[in-house]
């Protein structure tokens, strides 16, 4: 009985002292689980961040180079003045001229000599009047190929002249730190062991900031000297394989997600068409590499022509179309059901209704999701090699057929390799590949939030 007002106690309620020990122990609980997934949250941001900073240390510093001719030596043989004129500034003219001097196999003769009858092509008033010539006996060399840009030339320069050659190199933090004692290990390297580099005195080594991703980098074709490779190939061939990932994934995905939300009945086929999708946004991505490889490169083939572009953009729609479908239909799904009431008692078709207020409502939610799955496929390395990436190529993709590479290929090759100017190149490869993946996600945050201003 309660003193207080004579009733019974009724013992299905804590007292106040039992009341008391609850909250203390529930307190507790909350507490440790906050400290536990801040810890979590802790760990993941120093993981993402020794990630970044290990990338960063690679991609700049200090490096020791020794070239085989020095650029103001060039320069200075062509009557210029190496404090006002680089190499880099040269005409092509002039780059030809320090080839066809400075190479004894023809190289620099055979650009002269194409670089010659090209010029002569203008001389002639009309396209048919030269391919009348180039279809002769005996055609000029010019009708080959078109000549070669000022850049191609100085790559060529840099690689068959000056053949710059890094002997070391210092990471980021340790250039910052101690750039001076870089210079005492080299000099220590050449007097206490000169075997380690024969061929050079320390008299020959510059030392430099190398700043590994630069406009060159990004601009110049892959090489097979380090010092010289780019990644100009292998952006060209992510973008090809995007634009026809989103051409197919994002028109197919979109309208399934239509179909599936609004006008499939629930059914048991469409329960299993729902339950397979949500399956295969799991599948492992080897996976869809293998059926791309079965399906596109080989019984295709007539039609994509093998190991292509258009091969492999395929098989990376059918890698994204899962999640393209799933993020609409969640997005579809986040519509108010009173727009599409709305919608249908002002005599609109269903068709009309999801047209005029479902779509543009859910466009943010796509959106989002559209470009979150392909900044996925961007990174994809598995499927690309299995529909045959190329390891090592220096030819521009111009179209659905051209062989092609793309940068996580790009990245994985110069990875694989021990000599430390790869691994530099591929940090600063990984480094544009994030650069780009950063630009994807905040163009899906513009557009979803210019898109959600238009719908308030």
């Amino acid at each position: 009985m309660s003193a207080d007002t004579g009733r019974p106690v009724d013992r299905n309620f804590p007292t106040e002292d039992e009341y008391q020990v609850l909250l203390g122990k529930r307190t507790r609980r909350g507490t440790t689980a906050k400290f536990g997934f801040l810890f979590l949250l802790s760990l993941a941001v120093l993981g993402l961040a020794v990630l970044l900073m290990t990338i960063i240390n690679d991609s700049f510093g200090l490096v020791a180079v020794v070239n085989q001719q020095e650029p103001e030596e060039i320069v200075a043989s062509l009557g210029y003045d190496p404090g006002e004129v680089t190499l880099e500034s040269l005409s092509k003219e002039d780059l030809v001229t320090v080839l066809a001097g400075g190479i004894s196999n023809g190289v620099g003769r055979r650009l002269e000599r194409e670089q010659r009858f090209f010029e002569d092509r203008l001389a002639f008033e009309t396209q048919d009047k030269w391919d009348e010539v180039c279809a002769s006996d005996e055609p000029p060399a010019g009708c080959s190929g078109g000549a070669r840009s000022q850049g191609d030339v100085l790559l060529l320069v840099k690689e068959r002249i000056v053949q710059p050659d890094i002997i070391a190199s210092y990471g980021f933090f340790n250039s910052i730190l101690g750039g001076n004692a870089f210079k005492d290990d080299i000099a220590g390297i050449f007097e206490n062991t000169p075997e380690r580099w024969p061929d050079y005195t320390f008299d020959e080594v510059r030392f430099q900031w190398r700043a590994w991703l630069n406009m060159t980098f990004v601009t110049t074709p892959s090489s097979s000297i380090p010092e010289l490779a780019g990644i100009r190939t292998a952006i060209l061939g992510s973008a090809w394989l995007v634009l026809f990932t989103v051409l197919f994934a994002v028109p197919v995905g979109v309208g399934a997600a239509i179909y599936l939300e609004e006008f499939a009945k629930k059914n048991r086929i469409n329960d299993f068409i729902q339950t397979n999708i949500n399956n295969l946004a799991g599948v492992p991505s080897i996976i869809y590499g293998m059926l791309g490889l079965a399906v596109f490169v080989r019984l295709l083939e007539p039609l994509t022509q093998g190991r292509t572009v258009i091969s492999a953009g395929l098989t990376l729609g059918l890698l994204t179309l899962p999640v393209v479908i799933i993020s609409s239909q969640e997005a579809i799904r986040a519509v108010p059901n009173s727009l599409r009431q709305g919608g249908m008692a002002l005599g609109a078709t269903k068709w009309q209704t999801v047209r005029s207020h479902v779509l543009p409502v859910a466009v943010p939610g796509i959106l989002t999701g559209t470009i979150l799955a392909v900044a996925r496929a961007i990174g994809e390395t598995a499927p690309l090699i299995l529909v045959g990436a190329a390891g090592f190529i220096t030819v521009d993709p111009t179209g659905p057929f051209s062989q092609f590479t793309a940068l996580p290929i790009q990245i994985f090759q110069w990875a694989s390799f021990p000599q430390k100017e790869w691994q530099n190149i591929a940090a600063a490869a990984s480094l544009a590949l994030l650069i780009m993946l950063l630009l994807l996600n905040a163009v899906a945050v513009i557009l979803r939030n210019r898109y959600s201003r238009r719908m308030t």
